[in-house]
């Protein structure tokens, strides 16, 4: 069954078919630029993704040619002039990374062309990233005059390594995708031809495996990168849950009669 809603007059759209969700940033006249009410909406879309659509792995990407330019700049001399208004709207960025990185199923950012700023964020609070060959990254907060919200470095630094992340935050220059795979940001770079097909095979490959076995992997990652024994004791525990699932029994079944297994997440 294929399931699809919008968000923020249509800039943000939500599908899932055969357990993959994804997540579009559709604004392609201004590149994909992210205005408030997308930021807004993400946290949302991610819950309905999980929740409502039971998307077992969720693939954001843009529409058209762009991943993302980041923020709406034009936004900014009234959402973003001073420091009030900059709490209330970094508010917004920090809450959309925060739903990404802590998604319960596994997150994949699907990257063509331009991946800038808020956008960069985005495909650093996910799990995975991929690139078309050519595209280009940068975080040029810094020639703006602005600081990059602290709270969403995190996800830089782990994505790039300290080196790397300071570099990026510094200079604000753009990066070349290759730059980025031999720093460990992207997995790969795919050729243009090749793309979809890719990110698709990749998606396909995690949403087959068994939901709660998946919820307990990403917990444990998340556990060891953040150094969060709270998380960890909470990764054991839906580990453990995991033998005493119909998943576990789905899996002995099907390796038994040497077929797919079927997963539900029970």
């Amino acid at each position: 069954m294929s399931f699809e809603h919008n968000f923020a007059g249509g800039f943000l759209r939500a599908t899932c078919s055969d357990a993959i969700g994804t997540l579009t940033i559709d604004n392609p006249g201004r590149k994909n630029a992210v205005t408030a009410a997308m930021w807004r909406a993400i946290p949302q879309a991610i819950r309905i993704l999980t929740d409502e659509a039971h998307a077992h792995v969720i693939v954001i990407r843009g529409a058209a040619q762009d991943f993302s330019t980041g923020a709406d700049i034009s936004e900014f001399d009234s959402l973003r002039k001073d420091a009030e208004t900059a709490v209330v709207y970094e508010a917004l960025n920090s809450d959309a990374f925060t739903a990404i990185r802590h998604c319960r199923v596994p997150t994949i950012a699907a990257i063509r062309g331009i991946c800038y700023g808020g956008g960069f964020g985005i495909a650093a609070a996910c799990d995975l990233r991929v690139a078309e060959e050519g595209a280009r990254f940068s975080v040029p907060a810094v020639r703006l005059g602005i600081a990059y919200p602290a709270d969403a470095v995190q996800d830089i630094v782990n994505a790039l390594g300290p080196q790397m992340a300071k570099v990026t935050l510094f200079t604000g220059a753009p990066m070349s995708a290759d730059k980025m795979v031999a720093a460990g940001f992207l997995l790969e770079e795919i050729a243009a031809d090749a793309f979809d097909g890719e990110v698709s095979a990749l998606a396909h490959a995690i949403a087959a495996n068994a939901p709660i076995a998946l919820h307990a992997s990403k917990l444990a990652v998340r556990a060891v990168i953040e150094q969060d024994s709270d998380l960890l004791r909470e990764a054991e525990v839906i580990g453990a849950e995991t033998f005493d699932s119909a998943d576990y029994a789905e899996g002995r079944a099907a390796f038994t009669a040497r077929r797919k297994p079927h997963f539900t997440g029970k």
